[in-house]
């Protein structure tokens, strides 16, 4: 059974009013929004995960932990060579806590 978006973001929109998870789903967030990208940038140009491994010279499994928002010592090397494969521009920034 395939969970809709429409559940998806009431489910998330929910749990999101326990502060812990809260917490927690905030802290995960660059992650995620990383793996995301670099799945609609794969999709977009037709790569299956294991096309992708070989363009930069890794395994499918490592593709797929990245894509699972769970890799969590990215270099900025790596994150260059799957800029390139995905013909994509990486564009990174540091952003203060304090307003």
């Amino acid at each position: 059974m395939k969970l809709k978006t429409k559940d998806f973001d009431s489910l998330l929109k929910k749990e999101l009013k326990n502060k812990v998870f809260k917490s927690e789903y905030e802290a995960l967030t660059n992650e995620f929004t990383l793996a995301k990208e670099i799945i609609k940038l794969r999709k977009k140009r037709n790569l299956t995960q294991k096309d992708l491994a070989e363009r930069i010279g890794t395994s499918q499994p490592a593709i797929a932990r990245i894509e699972s928002g769970n890799y969590k010592n990215l270099s900025l090397s790596f994150i260059n060579r799957l800029a390139k494969a995905l013909d994509a521009e990486p564009i990174i920034h540091l952003k203060s806590k304090s307003a």
